[in-house]
């Protein structure tokens, strides 16, 4: 039987993070929406409760303020009894920017991150000195291999990823499960714009991970076909991979 409780949903706005929000409300279980724009995350939370008679709160935090991060988990986690947390932060950037602008680089890695480090350090703390829960963070195939089109973003999801798995490594003996999500390309409003005649349906993406966080799944690519695209692409020899133009 799967624990029932709330759910702490860091980065709720995101256009992943509703779809995955109004899934999980659906199976039940209440939400603590946590982001920056706390217009946002009040007309989400009163949708959430019309739709589906669940409990849920707003909570303000902005991945890149590290100094209030420790205050607003802390409050978030003693507001309810809290099975499981969503890490949804992400943005993607400008990578063309990104190797002329510092800002736009340190933007791009503490986003991806350095905050989402933050925030998880403190969640996973939580659970481990309550022996039990479950974190689910959303990373991306991106970091499975550098490619000159958007290697910032990569770098900082490659380094998530690995984060993800010494974390999974550490609170495995405490019983706190640790789900890595490697997104592909998703219809979302940080790929609006681009030509991505495969991008996957943000509902359909949501169901896989609820899926996958109800299975006990330790990673999962979403859509699951971002397997084998990788598994293909990382397979290519450097000297041959270093001239495409990906």
């Amino acid at each position: 039987m799967r624990e029932t409780g709330a759910v702490l949903m860091l980065g709720a706005t995101s256009t992943i993070a509703r779809a995955l929000a109004r899934e999980l409300a659906a199976g039940g279980r209440s939400l603590l929406l946590a982001g920056r724009d706390a217009g946002d995350l009040d007309a989400i939370a009163r949708d959430l409760t019309i739709r589906y008679g669940v409990a849920a709160s707003v909570h303000q935090i902005d991945v890149l303020d590290l100094g209030s991060h420790a205050r607003i988990i802390g409050a978030c986690m003693s507001a309810a009894r809290v099975e499981g947390a969503v890490i949804a932060f992400g943005e993607l950037g400008d990578q063309a920017l990104a190797q002329q602008d510092r800002e736009e680089l340190r933007r791009i890695l503490e986003t991806n991150f350095t905050g989402c480090a933050s925030v998880l350090e403190l969640v996973a703390a939580h659970f481990e000195t309550r022996g039990g829960g479950w974190i689910c963070a959303l990373t991306s195939v991106a970091g499975d291999r550098g490619r000159q089109s958007n290697y910032v973003y990569g770098a900082a999801k490659a380094g998530l990823t690995a984060y993800l798995q010494g974390l999974r490594n550490r609170l495995s003996r405490a019983g706190v499960r640790v789900l890595t999500v490697k997104l592909g390309i998703v219809d979302t409003q940080m790929t609006f714009g681009m030509a991505l005649p495969t991008a996957a349906e943000p509902g359909k993406v949501a169901r896989a991970i609820v899926k996958a966080i109800d299975s006990r799944r330790d990673v999962v690519y979403v859509p699951w076909i971002w397997r084998w695209i990788m598994l293909a692409i990382r397979a290519i020899p450097e000297r041959f991979f270093k001239r495409m133009r990906l």
